[in-house]
């Protein structure tokens, strides 16, 4: 099975701000029936790169099988981490970054990775505000979560975001 993934994260005020993702995944089962489903949530204090990895993230999370994936992404931060090895590197310097820093963000990065493993998947780069229509929605998505009440938004400890 084929599922499309797309995902975006918006920071108001990054990167002490409150912040969001949003996640729209198709899918089309044997019967010819199209799926979708949308998710979002919002973040008390947090930062742009944090939301992009949380929305690849809660996207492949939300299989609840392996699958072929095509995931999309307006963020360069996540794309080119897989497309051109940067976690490969990061991985043998021992999250290090080529210029021997830690690596931000590491806990997630290591989250996306674990939740990558069951799926094959295809990591895609959008334009962002270019009228690609589900970057849009996610956009829309992130951006609610992100102005959402603060009393609904969750607080983001630079830890683990379960």
């Amino acid at each position: 099975m084929l599922v499309e993934i797309y995902t975006d994260g918006a920071a108001r005020g990054n990167p002490e701000g409150p912040g969001g993702y949003g996640v729209v995944m198709r899918y089309v089962d044997a019967k010819g029936q199209e799926h979708i489903k949308e998710l979002s949530a919002g973040y008390d204090k947090t930062t742009n790169n944090r939301m992009e990895l949380m929305g690849a993230i809660v996207g492949l999370e939300s299989l609840n099988r392996s699958c072929d994936v095509a995931l999309y992404s307006d963020s360069q931060y996540v794309i080119k981490a897989f497309n051109d090895k940067w976690l490969d590197g990061w991985i043998k310097r021992g999250w290090k970054t080529a210029g021997k820093q830690p690596v931000k963000n590491v806990e997630l990065w290591k989250r996306l990775l674990e939740a990558a493993k069951p799926h094959n998947i295809k990591w895609n780069w959008v334009k962002g505000h270019a009228g690609h229509s589900e970057n849009e929605r996610c956009d829309e998505l992130a951006t609610t979560a992100a102005d959402g009440d603060i009393t609904t938004l969750l607080h983001d400890d630079g830890g683990d975001l379960r």
